[in-house]
């Protein structure tokens, strides 16, 4: 932004003084272009603005940070600057696509998140250059798995344009062992003796796509954040990560119990993963401040690795500091398109409704449904999410089969998972189907419930949600933990009345008993008997209804856009960029420690503990590939990781 000219920064503020007013006398429209040659000879070259009013309001924010360089006026330079215009997004776990993919396991929010963000940021990211009077396009490559045995998706496709952006793809990696390419889905669970080798795959894969170094990669969940963090180490790139979900705070005592757990879950090497990665990022984007410090009654997911132990492996003391001024809370929102209110009549997706009305009212029991609803004029409670132990599903289905009085006032709808526990390859998924068989034979809930398969028509459910509003239901959310809570967004903002968990991200979304209310997960009695209550009221008033409806709308509008989160993002990568530069120095004692533990903690664990999956079985037996690495006894270890 400036030349050979601006040599020292006496030179630089008498420019500004000169150039602000020169700027001064000219209309506010003036085009950059009419005075481009005259503030070349001053120093100055392209990206200051568009326009002459543009150009003095950049200027005069590098004045105020020159004259005091305070917080308020650093952020409001920095996201006037062109820093950021290549971003990388990494997500290798599940099937990631734009279309046939949700409810596949592994595959849910996360997905829907990503692509949302992308939108959101391109958009912000041509705005930007627009404004800053440059003619560059932005890029932006979201990073993940090629699936060959893809179950009819395009997750074995390598490059795939996404939908509604003009500079935006998918590139897809496969996961690579010394036998060759892995055809088959491997769960987030089994991951970690893939990545190194899809690390250094993707390495020489973005650099060609882009034809040189993005600017800011970010990192997804464990995988992709230890994916960033390898990366940005190698390339000298800053490095976001959002965790989504630490698994660490949603299994209880998952550290102290590590040893009966890591054979399912190998949460040893998740959590080295997780510490790592927090540590190594130049910031960290959150959904909400619980998952930072937690509540009075409950740890924060970041706070919970302040300081844990794996009894037998390590014990650390100085996990993550939560003070530290990397953490950053970016809320995301719902994607307008899809998701918008159920009384904007003239937009509704009414090609759905026929499908919709088979989906929730036909007897037929079939791939996509079994039981029926016998009391068509009952509303609807409904509820979507991944068939997994944490999504609770199978728990809110036993709430209402207890609850005699809720079962009178509504009828209940599930949307997730299969129905046959043979065609799912999720562990987890197939205990929650045979529970869920069996909670609706014990408590006889035929013509009281249906049971739909996961849904992956993210337009199909956007209508679905407004359907149930029709009928004056409500949406649910009783997760026994939820990081963010991204249906508790779709559902308010489509109009429907919320009931979501008060563990985890919900309970700051929801302003309970205004904009939706907060229930219990651990409690089933007490929150069947809250919705039941809500139902009584409605009953005896319907403007109760309508007026829960209105102000979680209103909650949504005002807090929950991606508008907002992508303009906060941008502003980090500005600032954090400029961050790494002054503090180089000091990191590389601390980066030399991270490596130093993911090579002799994180690496050896992956060989001793994951095993390496092949195309043949579900749980292979079959040696770790790669290197090979020292199999040493377990110790126990002391490990700090500086603040």
């Amino acid at each position: 932004m400036i030349n050979e000219t601006l040599n020292t920064a006496a030179k630089l503020q008498m420019a500004l003084i000169v150039a602000e007013v020169s700027l001064s006398d000219l209309p506010r429209d003036t085009p950059y272009q009419n005075l481009e040659l005259r503030f070349r000879e001053w120093g100055f070259e392209r990206g200051w603005g568009d326009t002459a009013e543009r150009v003095q309001e950049t200027m005069r924010s590098l004045s105020e940070v020159l004259q005091a360089p305070d917080p308020q006026n650093l952020e409001k330079f920095f996201s006037k600057l062109p820093i950021v215009f290549k971003v990388v997004v990494f997500s290798p776990h599940g099937y990631f696509g734009q279309s046939d993919v949700l409810g596949l396991p592994d595959t849910g929010g996360q997905v829907v998140y990503i692509l949302d963000q992308v939108k959101a940021m391109e958009e912000e990211l041509l705005h930007r250059i627009k404004c800053q009077g440059l003619n560059i396009k932005p890029q932006i490559l979201v990073v993940t798995r090629l699936i060959p045995d893809a179950r009819g998706t395009k997750c074995n496709q390598e490059w795939e344009p996404i939908i509604g952006t003009k500079y935006s793809h998918i590139l897809r990696v496969p996961f690579r062992t010394d036998s060759g390419v892995l055809r088959r889905w491997v769960s987030r669970f089994d991951i970690y003796p893939y990545l190194e080798r899809f690390a250094q795959d993707v390495t020489s894969k973005i650099q060609e796509a882009m034809e040189g170094k993005p600017d800011l990669i970010i990192g997804n969940y464990t995988d992709g954040n230890l994916v960033a963090s390898l990366i940005a180490s190698k390339l000298g790139i800053t490095q976001a990560t959002i965790a989504h979900a630490l698994e660490k705070t949603k299994y209880e005592d998952s550290d102290i119990k590590w040893k009966e757990l890591d054979p399912k879950y190998h949460f040893s090497c998740q959590f080295i993963a997780d510490t790592i990665a927090m540590n190594a990022t130049d910031f960290i984007i959150t959904s909400t401040y619980q998952e930072i410090a937690g509540s009075k009654d409950r740890p924060g997911q970041y706070e919970s690795h302040a300081a844990f132990t794996l009894p037998g492996l390590c014990r650390v003391v100085s996990g993550i500091n939560v003070y530290d001024p990397k953490f950053n809370i970016a809320a995301p929102g719902a994607d307008q398109s899809v998701y918008f209110p159920y009384t904007e009549t003239e937009k509704r997706f009414r090609q759905f409704h026929p499908v919709i009305e088979e989906l929730l009212y036909s007897k037929a029991d079939n791939d996509e449904h079994i039981g029926y609803l016998a009391d068509r004029k009952k509303p609807i409670i409904f509820s979507m999410a991944r068939l997994d132990t944490v999504k609770n599903l199978t728990g809110l289905t036993e709430w209402y089969g207890k609850n005699k009085r809720l079962r009178s006032l509504v009828n209940l709808v599930i949307v997730g998972g299969f129905f046959d526990p043979s065609k799912s390859k999720d562990r987890e998924e197939v205990a929650e189907i045979n529970k869920m068989h069996a909670v609706i034979e014990n408590y006889q809930l035929k013509g009281q419930i249906r049971w739909i398969a996961a849904q992956s028509d993210r337009n199909r459910n956007g209508e679905l949600y407004r359907c149930i509003a029709d009928t004056k239901g409500a949406f649910v959310q009783p997760a026994l933990y939820e990081a963010f809570g991204l249906t508790v967004i779709e559902a308010m903002n489509c109009g429907l009345p919320t009931f979501a968990t008060n563990q985890g991200g919900p309970a700051e979304i929801i302003v309970d008993g205004v904009s939706g209310f907060h229930i219990n997960p651990t409690n089933g009695d007490e929150s069947s008997n809250k919705i039941a209550d809500f139902f009584e009221k409605c009953k005896a008033n319907p403007g109760h209804w309508n007026q829960f409806s209105a102000d979680g709308l209103k909650r949504i509008n005002e807090c929950y856009t991606w508008k907002i989160y992508a303009n906060k993002v941008l502003n980090m990568g500005c600032i954090y960029s400029f961050w790494k530069q002054l503090n180089k120095d000091q990191k590389q004692a601390k980066q030399r420690y991270i490596q130093a533990f993911y090579s002799l903690q994180f690496r050896n664990l992956v060989v001793r503990n994951v095993p390496i999956a092949s195309d043949g079985t579900q749980q292979p037996e079959s040696k770790p590939a790669g290197k090979p690495q020292s199999t040493q006894s377990t110790r126990r270890s002391q490990s700090r990781l500086q603040r």
